[in-house]
């Protein structure tokens, strides 16, 4: 049984998530602040947050950073709640490396479905055994990269894309094909968010960056060139 933490301070919002969470035989726990919800995330270490991002004692975005500067919650995966469905907070959450957002109001069944979706993923990394193909070692089973010999800090989300893309043999891999497979569903309002992993996970490779391609108008492909070899 998946244990699911919910942060919001609207109580009747707490509520809506929880019940609903709750008929799918999820554990859900409850913060109201910010301040409860990093100590409830480390103390209990819950497979998923719903995090929103109008927090009073600690915003949102102050919340996630702390998580993801914490070993023990750094891999958990956190879908973000915005009232504002401005653009600009669901970028900026997607920028950190969020994996998912939803905006105010929403759909109690979509929620759910993106909560299942988080939780499916994260459950088939953690089954696969090790990967290696050149510099890339990818242990599937802690989710943790190491870039020739170096230990890099993904998350759930930025780990399952490299993987199917590094699993790809080179093959490119379309967009919808991704969204389908990383986020469970083919949504094409979900381009940005793509996107916005993709650069975040060059990001984090840094001098591998270029190993990820982008093939424009059709997706991504892995290309594992040695350093020495790069223009």
């Amino acid at each position: 049984m998946h244990t699911v933490l919910v942060v919001d301070d609207e109580t009747d919002i707490l509520e809506l998530i929880k019940f609903n969470l709750q008929r799918q035989g999820l554990t859900v726990l409850t913060a109201e602040n910010g301040i409860e919800a990093v100590r409830t995330a480390k103390d209990k270490g819950p497979d998923m947050i719903v995090l929103d991002l109008m927090l009073p004692g600690k915003d949102g975005f102050t919340v996630y950073k702390e998580l993801r500067a914490d070993p023990r919650t750094s891999s958990i995966p956190i879908l973000m709640l915005t009232a504002k469905g401005e653009l600009n907070d669901r970028i900026a959450g997607l920028e950190l490396g969020a994996d998912d957002y939803v905006t105010k109001p929403f759909s109690p069944k979509e929620l759910v479905l993106r909560v299942k979706a988080l939780l499916k993923r994260s459950k088939k990394i953690t089954v696969d055994s090790s990967l290696r193909i050149g510099d890339f070692h990818l242990e599937r089973n802690s989710l943790k990269l190491f870039l020739a010999g170096h230990p890099v800090d993904l998350t759930a989300t930025e780990f399952k894309l490299l993987r199917l893309l590094v699993e790809a043999n080179g093959e490119v891999q379309e967009r919808d094909l991704l969204l389908r497979e990383v986020w469970g569903y083919s949504d094409t309002t979900l381009t940005r968010t793509l996107d916005t992993h993709v650069k975040r996970l060059r990001e984090k490779l840094g001098e591998f960056a270029d190993c990820i391609q982008t093939v424009r108008g059709v997706g991504y492909r892995f290309s594992p060139v040695p350093v020495e070899n790069r223009a």
